[in-house]
Protein backbone atom coordinates (compact mmCIF):
# COMPACT_ATOMS: atom_id res chain seq x y z
CA UNK A 1 0.00 0.00 0.00
CA UNK A 2 1.20 3.72 -0.90
CA UNK A 3 2.07 5.68 2.57
CA UNK A 4 2.89 9.33 2.38
CA UNK A 5 5.37 10.47 4.30
CA UNK A 6 3.82 12.74 7.06
CA UNK A 7 2.95 16.49 6.30
CA UNK A 8 2.16 15.40 2.33
CA UNK A 9 -0.67 17.26 1.05
CA UNK A 10 -3.46 15.30 0.16
CA UNK A 11 -6.84 15.62 -1.99
CA UNK A 12 -9.62 13.60 -3.05
CA UNK A 13 -10.48 13.03 -6.16
CA UNK A 14 -14.01 11.05 -7.38
CA UNK A 15 -15.55 8.86 -10.30
CA UNK A 16 -14.47 5.90 -11.64
CA UNK A 17 -12.85 7.49 -14.61
CA UNK A 18 -10.38 9.53 -12.77
CA UNK A 19 -9.59 7.43 -10.09
CA UNK A 20 -8.85 4.79 -12.37
CA UNK A 21 -6.54 6.82 -14.73
CA UNK A 22 -5.03 7.71 -11.58
CA UNK A 23 -4.74 4.10 -10.69
CA UNK A 24 -2.91 3.28 -13.97
CA UNK A 25 -0.80 6.35 -14.03
CA UNK A 26 0.48 6.62 -10.94
CA UNK A 27 -0.99 4.16 -8.32
CA UNK A 28 2.02 5.24 -5.71
CA UNK A 29 -0.01 8.52 -5.32
CA UNK A 30 -3.44 6.92 -4.03
CA UNK A 31 -3.37 6.51 -0.39
CA UNK A 32 -6.56 4.97 0.31
CA UNK A 33 -9.65 4.46 -1.48
CA UNK A 34 -13.29 4.42 -0.25
CA UNK A 35 -16.42 2.75 -1.94
CA UNK A 36 -19.58 2.61 -1.39
CA UNK A 37 -20.96 -0.27 0.24
CA UNK A 38 -24.27 -0.53 -1.87
CA UNK A 39 -22.23 -0.94 -5.23
CA UNK A 40 -22.10 -4.63 -5.91
CA UNK A 41 -22.12 -4.25 -9.91
CA UNK A 42 -19.74 -5.29 -12.90
CA UNK A 43 -18.18 -2.03 -12.70
CA UNK A 44 -17.45 -2.34 -9.57
CA UNK A 45 -15.74 -5.35 -9.37
CA UNK A 46 -13.31 -4.83 -12.07
CA UNK A 47 -11.86 -1.48 -10.13
CA UNK A 48 -12.23 -3.32 -7.36
CA UNK A 49 -9.51 -6.02 -8.70
CA UNK A 50 -7.66 -2.70 -10.37
CA UNK A 51 -7.36 -1.36 -6.76
CA UNK A 52 -6.40 -4.69 -5.28
CA UNK A 53 -3.96 -5.31 -7.84
CA UNK A 54 -2.53 -1.38 -6.99
CA UNK A 55 -2.16 -2.65 -3.53
CA UNK A 56 -4.40 0.25 -2.81
CA UNK A 57 -5.93 0.01 0.67
CA UNK A 58 -9.73 0.21 0.75
CA UNK A 59 -12.65 1.00 2.85
CA UNK A 60 -16.24 0.67 2.37
CA UNK A 61 -18.36 3.69 2.90
CA UNK A 62 -22.10 4.78 3.00
CA UNK A 63 -23.23 6.52 0.24
CA UNK A 64 -23.90 10.00 2.88
CA UNK A 65 -20.55 9.39 4.09
CA UNK A 66 -19.03 9.93 0.10
CA UNK A 67 -21.12 12.82 -0.41
CA UNK A 68 -19.93 14.76 2.92
CA UNK A 69 -16.20 14.03 1.73
CA UNK A 70 -16.79 15.52 -1.68
CA UNK A 71 -19.74 18.01 -0.86
CA UNK A 72 -21.52 16.21 -4.05
CA UNK A 73 -23.62 12.77 -5.30
CA UNK A 74 -21.53 12.68 -8.30
CA UNK A 75 -19.08 10.88 -7.12
CA UNK A 76 -20.43 7.23 -8.91
CA UNK A 77 -19.19 5.50 -5.14
CA UNK A 78 -15.99 5.61 -5.41
CA UNK A 79 -13.61 8.05 -3.48
CA UNK A 80 -9.79 8.16 -3.57
CA UNK A 81 -6.90 9.91 -0.99
CA UNK A 82 -4.24 10.88 -3.44
CA UNK A 83 -0.79 12.67 -2.74
CA UNK A 84 -1.65 16.26 -4.08
CA UNK A 85 2.03 16.88 -5.35
CA UNK A 86 1.88 14.23 -8.09
CA UNK A 87 -0.62 15.85 -10.77
CA UNK A 88 1.59 14.48 -13.54
CA UNK A 89 -0.43 12.28 -16.57
CA UNK A 90 1.20 11.94 -20.14
CA UNK A 91 -0.61 11.99 -23.22
CA UNK A 92 0.45 8.67 -24.13
CA UNK A 93 -1.04 7.43 -20.71
CA UNK A 94 -4.54 8.58 -21.60
CA UNK A 95 -4.54 7.82 -25.82
CA UNK A 96 -2.57 3.91 -24.40
CA UNK A 97 -5.72 3.72 -21.66
CA UNK A 98 -8.81 4.32 -23.50
CA UNK A 99 -11.60 2.11 -23.62
CA UNK A 100 -13.82 3.77 -26.34
CA UNK A 101 -12.95 6.43 -29.06
CA UNK A 102 -11.07 9.40 -28.17
CA UNK A 103 -12.58 12.67 -27.15
CA UNK A 104 -10.30 15.07 -26.04
CA UNK A 105 -10.33 19.14 -25.97
CA UNK A 106 -6.98 20.99 -27.08
CA UNK A 107 -7.09 24.64 -25.76
CA UNK A 108 -4.74 26.74 -27.82
CA UNK A 109 -3.65 30.14 -25.76
CA UNK A 110 -6.44 30.13 -23.02
CA UNK A 111 -5.12 32.61 -20.84
CA UNK A 112 -8.31 33.18 -18.96
CA UNK A 113 -8.73 31.44 -15.61
CA UNK A 114 -12.11 31.45 -15.60
CA UNK A 115 -12.49 30.26 -19.50
CA UNK A 116 -10.09 27.63 -18.79
CA UNK A 117 -11.89 26.03 -15.16
CA UNK A 118 -15.49 26.49 -17.39
CA UNK A 119 -14.09 24.67 -20.36
CA UNK A 120 -12.99 22.14 -17.77
CA UNK A 121 -16.81 21.85 -16.59
CA UNK A 122 -17.67 21.43 -20.21
CA UNK A 123 -15.35 18.60 -20.80
CA UNK A 124 -16.36 16.66 -17.45
CA UNK A 125 -20.13 16.82 -18.87
CA UNK A 126 -19.21 15.90 -22.16
CA UNK A 127 -17.56 12.84 -20.35
CA UNK A 128 -14.11 13.83 -22.75
CA UNK A 129 -11.42 11.90 -21.81
CA UNK A 130 -8.83 14.88 -21.01
CA UNK A 131 -8.12 18.54 -21.58
CA UNK A 132 -4.37 19.46 -23.25
CA UNK A 133 -3.15 23.15 -23.31
CA UNK A 134 0.58 24.04 -24.10
CA UNK A 135 2.80 25.23 -21.13
CA UNK A 136 3.73 28.50 -22.03
CA UNK A 137 1.45 31.34 -23.62
CA UNK A 138 -1.82 29.44 -21.16
CA UNK A 139 -3.16 30.20 -17.69
CA UNK A 140 -2.16 26.99 -16.07
CA UNK A 141 -4.88 25.23 -13.60
CA UNK A 142 -4.28 27.73 -11.14
CA UNK A 143 -6.33 27.73 -7.94
CA UNK A 144 -9.36 30.32 -9.76
CA UNK A 145 -9.26 27.94 -12.85
CA UNK A 146 -9.83 24.98 -10.03
CA UNK A 147 -12.64 27.08 -8.29
CA UNK A 148 -14.43 27.37 -11.18
CA UNK A 149 -14.14 23.90 -12.68
CA UNK A 150 -15.67 23.01 -9.73
CA UNK A 151 -14.54 19.33 -8.95
CA UNK A 152 -13.60 18.83 -12.78
CA UNK A 153 -10.10 19.71 -12.54
CA UNK A 154 -9.92 16.02 -9.98
CA UNK A 155 -12.09 14.20 -12.88
CA UNK A 156 -10.89 15.30 -15.86
CA UNK A 157 -6.93 14.81 -17.07
CA UNK A 158 -5.50 18.16 -17.19
CA UNK A 159 -2.47 17.52 -19.52
CA UNK A 160 0.27 20.32 -20.39
CA UNK A 161 2.87 19.72 -23.54
CA UNK A 162 5.73 21.50 -23.97
CA UNK A 163 4.82 21.50 -27.89
CA UNK A 164 1.58 21.59 -28.87
CA UNK A 165 2.20 20.55 -32.70
CA UNK A 166 4.08 17.70 -31.62
CA UNK A 167 1.35 16.63 -29.17
CA UNK A 168 -1.38 17.09 -31.89
CA UNK A 169 0.53 14.44 -34.36
CA UNK A 170 1.22 12.33 -31.37
CA UNK A 171 -2.55 11.73 -31.22
CA UNK A 172 -2.92 12.25 -34.84
CA UNK A 173 -0.46 8.73 -34.80
CA UNK A 174 -2.64 7.09 -32.35
CA UNK A 175 -5.02 7.23 -34.95
CA UNK A 176 -6.68 10.48 -33.43
CA UNK A 177 -8.57 12.87 -35.94
CA UNK A 178 -7.79 16.53 -34.76
CA UNK A 179 -10.17 18.75 -35.79
CA UNK A 180 -9.23 23.00 -35.62
CA UNK A 181 -12.42 25.34 -34.84
CA UNK A 182 -12.11 28.49 -37.10
CA UNK A 183 -15.16 30.99 -37.86
CA UNK A 184 -13.42 30.99 -41.80
CA UNK A 185 -13.28 27.33 -42.39
CA UNK A 186 -15.91 25.73 -44.95
CA UNK A 187 -17.17 22.93 -43.41
CA UNK A 188 -19.52 23.50 -39.94
CA UNK A 189 -19.01 21.06 -37.14
CA UNK A 190 -22.14 18.98 -38.07
CA UNK A 191 -20.13 18.08 -41.37
CA UNK A 192 -17.39 16.04 -39.45
CA UNK A 193 -17.95 12.80 -38.06
CA UNK A 194 -17.32 12.25 -34.76
CA UNK A 195 -18.24 8.78 -34.15
CA UNK A 196 -14.48 8.00 -34.95
CA UNK A 197 -11.90 9.27 -31.96
CA UNK A 198 -11.53 13.00 -32.31
CA UNK A 199 -9.78 15.76 -30.93
CA UNK A 200 -11.60 19.32 -30.84
CA UNK A 201 -9.21 22.07 -30.85
CA UNK A 202 -9.82 25.89 -30.00
CA UNK A 203 -8.53 29.11 -29.94
CA UNK A 204 -8.39 31.97 -27.10
CA UNK A 205 -11.46 34.34 -27.61
CA UNK A 206 -10.42 36.77 -30.12
CA UNK A 207 -7.39 35.39 -31.55
CA UNK A 208 -7.93 31.53 -32.78
CA UNK A 209 -5.52 29.79 -33.47
CA UNK A 210 -2.45 29.81 -33.90
CA UNK A 211 -0.85 29.43 -37.35
CA UNK A 212 1.05 26.24 -36.78
CA UNK A 213 -1.50 24.96 -34.29
CA UNK A 214 -4.04 25.34 -37.92
CA UNK A 215 -1.81 24.11 -40.04
CA UNK A 216 -1.42 21.04 -37.80
CA UNK A 217 -5.15 19.83 -37.67
CA UNK A 218 -6.49 17.45 -40.02
CA UNK A 219 -9.19 20.00 -41.13
CA UNK A 220 -10.80 22.72 -39.81
CA UNK A 221 -14.65 23.45 -38.98
CA UNK A 222 -17.16 26.25 -37.68
CA UNK A 223 -19.75 26.22 -35.85
CA UNK A 224 -22.55 28.24 -37.55
CA UNK A 225 -23.17 31.59 -36.45
CA UNK A 226 -27.00 33.07 -37.28
CA UNK A 227 -26.66 35.91 -34.85
CA UNK A 228 -24.46 39.65 -34.64
CA UNK A 229 -22.07 38.37 -32.92
CA UNK A 230 -18.97 36.83 -34.28
CA UNK A 231 -17.72 34.73 -31.95
CA UNK A 232 -18.54 32.38 -28.64
CA UNK A 233 -16.39 32.18 -25.60
CA UNK A 234 -13.69 29.22 -25.75
CA UNK A 235 -15.80 27.54 -23.06
CA UNK A 236 -19.54 27.65 -24.74
CA UNK A 237 -17.90 26.75 -28.08
CA UNK A 238 -16.22 23.69 -26.64
CA UNK A 239 -19.58 22.44 -24.90
CA UNK A 240 -20.95 23.31 -28.88
CA UNK A 241 -17.91 20.83 -30.19
CA UNK A 242 -18.05 18.21 -27.57
CA UNK A 243 -21.63 17.47 -27.17
CA UNK A 244 -22.04 17.38 -30.80
CA UNK A 245 -19.98 14.57 -30.61
CA UNK A 246 -21.51 13.06 -27.83
CA UNK A 247 -24.98 13.14 -30.31
CA UNK A 248 -23.27 11.95 -33.03
CA UNK A 249 -22.09 8.63 -30.68
CA UNK A 250 -25.33 8.48 -29.50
Amino acid sequence: MAKAPENTPTKLIYGFHAVSAKLRHAPDAVLEVYLSADRKDARVRKFLAQAEAAGVRISQAEGDKLDGLVGTRRHQGVVAKVDATRRDIKLADVLDSLEENALILVLDGVQDPHNLGACLRVADAAGAHAVVAPKDRAVGLNATAVKVASGAADTVPYITVTNLARALREMQEAGVWVVGAAGEADKTLYDIDQKVPVAWVLGAEGDGLRRLTRDTCDELARIPMHGSVESLNVSVASGICLFEARRQRG
